[in-house]
């Protein structure tokens, strides 16, 4: 490596609100220790503010901590009597109220005890860079740059890199290192205008959409449901994330517009609306104070009605005509059909398009490097799943640029503001291309960032019109997976099944890959090309057998399954799963199974099925109770319960490190925060595992299982949770059924059993199950609607 190797031993987070808090949280998942500083409590531990803050963090859902106990290394800080803690800090984050004042008053109290080396970042989310760094010290100037991380920040993949004019470039690749590979941010480097990119943008598609609402006469609640997954967009919609986000912060956000963009052709748009600021005087702000736009009364959800000025009841949803042409596929005629209907909800959807393109394509050259930035910064910012650039150049660049030219001469558009030059040159077809995507500013395509760190990343994130080949050389391929090597004696296998159920071909394609693997390979790794991992067995590949009652061939199925669970453990080369999003079921027992696992922290993984009246036929109650009897200090039993209990409640772990600590995965496989980077360290795994000379583990010949006795012992314990009412009677019937695979079946406390044997048990249970009419039901119910049945 040629530059010296940055190493971050150390974190201040200046300031423990919302923000502040859960950024220190997601650098202690990360393995950083930090220090929490606020100001000195006026009475009692002066530790008060950071120590209250560091607690709620423990309350707050979804989780800001990839595990309870990592809350234990944020150490909580007051500015009176930690700041000689900062010099040996790498980096210090500040993010405290978004005022110019404050900062620049803690900035002079700071900085004379930073180490020489340490960068100082802002986590402001739009005041001015350059203005914040004049109130540093000349010799920190070269080490300030903002960081801004968006909420909630483990989850959210974005992080924008805002340089000031004397940032030294070495200091931000060291930077945009660590963010992408300690704590797995998206990293895009943002131009020092007002809001950055997207909040600059998104929040002005909310701006937009908010106005064409009241322009079509559209309700709150029907904007949302048009406006979230049916485009593409995150469940929460418009309004929905404006009382996630607090309606305080976003009057802020375009306060910040209001007062610092005057000469923009859409100035008049950067206000809060009357209703909003009567909300917020109210002290309604959303979420955090249980009412917003929205409010939840008993079971009732209600919704502001910003004409009648009150709450009316909520939950009227879309017209179907108009939702017919959102299902459309083809853009170019999904957004035709939008613009040429006179249903008032389809000219909203299309304003809200037109609005939106219209201002980026106005925008790009002065708030954004290119087009690829703006496009990840909305996706990892505002969880779109397709960018706007993206979604401007599929359905027609001209097409579109025509439509808009034409409305903002009808008077229909927003503002008035002609589009650039280059927009409408006659020979272009977009800003994204194989070898770049358009800077405006500069008028040159400008390619992917060449820093080391994105040599890790196998198969990036990509924007549409890249340049993209499918991944390495196929070695084999069925309709169940593809076997790919990209030149490494790694052999990777990807599964092309909706939502990488297990079926048949699956697991037939699995196993030709293992013996490929077996005979020219170093090692095999199973990886998806996208979440999740896996949702377990693909139930619908039963249902033939399953409504003619063959039982023999399922029972084969299942057989079938274990054989498949157990060539991973015992093959001749080193297997590893690469999970993330969902590893549930026999997806969860694959992994288990596997010689390593290598594991994106947003990895929610979990042997559920329960829920479908099962039990793990795959191999993981023989897992769980072989693991029981490795760890047992003389007591089986003992070992057993926390593993019995996984199963029976079907407990889903909500990270790869809670995994770990359930005992899903173990705790030597390998945490990975940047989903991108799960290939290169998987395959790193396999290399290192075949160079240290591998040899499959040695079947077990015998362990000791808790027997009828154990049993016993368990099914106590469930005839309470029946009689309280916690479980129901078919609950209790899978349960007692778990703890009898789980305990050896009808045999001695003691009694040493192979792993074949509990397969047995594990299978015979499972077919058990599937035959009870209740069970059926359950699988009934989630392959219809996709929800479990509790009966």
């Amino acid at each position: 490596m040629s530059h010296t190797k940055f190493i971050v031993r150390k974190v201040a987070v200046l300031g423990a609100g919302v923000m502040g808090a859960q950024i220190a949280a997601h650098l202690v998942n990360a393995k950083v220790p930090t220090v929490l500083f606020d100001l000195p409590a006026k009475e009692g531990d002066k530790n008060a503010i950071a120590l209250k803050a560091i607690d709620g963090l423990k309350k707050l859902r979804p989780s800001p901590l990839a595990s309870q106990d990592v809350a234990q290394y944020i150490q909580p800080a007051n500015y009176d009597d930690h700041l000689s803690l900062l010099k040996d800090c790498d980096l210090v984050i500040e993010a405290i109220a978004e005022r110019m004042d404050w900062k620049g008053d803690l900035y002079r109290k700071v900085a004379p005890h930073l180490g020489e080396n340490t960068i100082f970042a802002t986590n402001t989310s739009g005041l001015s860079i350059n203005a914040l760094a004049a109130s540093c010290p000349e010799e920190v100037r070269a080490r300030f740059c903002g960081v801004h991380f968006f909420n909630p920040p483990r989850y959210m993949h974005l992080v924008e890199i805002i340089p000031c004019v004397g940032s030294d470039a070495a200091m931000l690749d060291n930077l945009e290192r660590f963010l992408v590979s300690t704590l797995g941010k998206g990293v895009v480097r943002a131009k020092d205008t007002p809001n950055f990119v997207a909040n600059r943008i998104g929040v002005f598609s909310m701006l937009a959409t908010i106005a064409n609402a009241e322009k079509f006469g559209i309700r709150f609640d029907v904007v949302d449901d048009l406006t979230g997954p049916r485009l593409g967009r995150p469940k929460s919609a418009t309004f929905r994330t404006a009382d996630v986000v607090g309606l305080d912060t976003f009057a802020h956000v375009v306060k910040t517009m209001q007062d610092t963009l005057p000469n923009d052709p859409w100035h008049p748009l950067f206000k809060s609306p009357e209703w909003l600021q009567k909300l917020i005087a109210a002290g309604a702000l959303g979420a955090k104070t249980k009412a917003g736009i929205y409010k939840k009364d008993g079971k009732q959800m209600f919704v502001v009605d910003p004409v009648k000025g009150e709450y009316v009841g909520s939950g009227e949803k879309g017209d179907d005509a108009v939702k017919d042409i959102l299902k459309i596929t083809d853009p170019a005629e999904k957004f035709r059909k939008l613009r040429e209907s006179s249903h008032p909800q389809a000219q909203f959807l299309w304003s809200c398009f037109r609005d939106a393109v219209h201002y980026i394509g106005f925008h790009l050259g002065d708030i954004a490097n290119c087009a690829r930035d703006v496009d990840f910064a909305i996706r990892w910012g505002f969880g779109w799943s397709v960018g706007p650039f993206e979604t401007w150049q599929a359905a027609g660049w001209q097409q579109v640029a025509q439509w808009i030219n034409e409305d903002i001469k009808a008077g229909k558009a927003l503002a008035s503001a002609t589009l650039p030059a280059w927009v409408l040159e006659t020979d272009r077809a977009g800003v994204h291309f194989a070898h770049g995507s358009y800077d405006a500013a500069a008028a040159r395509l400008v390619g992917r960032s060449t820093l080391d760190v994105y040599q890790r990343q196998l198969a990036p994130a990509r924007v549409l019109g890249e340049a993209v080949a499918p991944l390495g050389e196929t070695v084999f391929e069925n309709d169940g997976v593809r076997a790919f090597t990209t030149g490494d004696e790694i052999l990777v296998v990807s599964f092309k099944s909706k939502a990488h159920a297990i079926g048949p071909d699956v697991i037939e394609g699995l196993n030709q890959a293992i013996d490929i693997a077996e005979a020219r390979f170093k090692g095999l790794v199973i990886w998806q090309t996208e979440e999740p991992f896996s949702v377990g067995a693909d139930l619908q590949s039963m249902l033939p057998a399953f409504m003619m009652g063959d039982w023999d061939s399922i029972n084969g199925m299942v057989s079938r399954f274990q054989a498949t669970s157990m060539r991973l453990r015992y093959s001749q080369i080193p297997t590893v799963a690469a999970t993330q999003g969902y590893a549930f079921g026999g997806g969860c027992e694959f992994a288990m199974h596997c010689d390593r696992v290598v594991a994106a922290l947003e990895s929610y993984v979990g042997l559920v099925e329960v829920g479908v009246g099962l039990l793990p036929g795959g191999g993981g109650c023989k897992e769980f109770a072989l693991r029981a009897a490795q760890e047992a200090k003389g007591d089986v039993l003992a070992a057993l319960k926390d593993y019995f209990m996984a199963i029976a409640t079907a407990k889903v772990a909500t990270s790869a490190v809670e995994a770990q600590q359930i005992g899903y995965f173990r705790k030597s496989d390998s945490v990975v925060f940047n989903a991108y980077e799960l290939l290169y360290v998987a395959k790193q795994q396999a290399l290192a595992l075949a160079e240290s000379g591998y040899r499959p583990p040695l079947k077990v010949k015998s362990f000791p299982v808790a027997g009828r006795s154990g049993a016993a012992s368990i099914k106590g314990q469930l005839v309470n949770m029946l009689e309280g009412h916690f479980i129901s009677a078919h609950d209790f019937t899978i349960a007692a059924l778990i703890a009898d695979v789980m305990t050896g079946g009808d045999v001695e406390a003691g009694t040493e059993v192979d792993e074949q044997w509990i397969l047995d048990l594990e299978r015979k249970a499972f077919m058990q199950l599937l035959k009870n009419s209740k069970t059926q039901d359950r699988i009934a119910n989630m392959l219809t609607t996709g929800k479990p049945l509790r009966n």
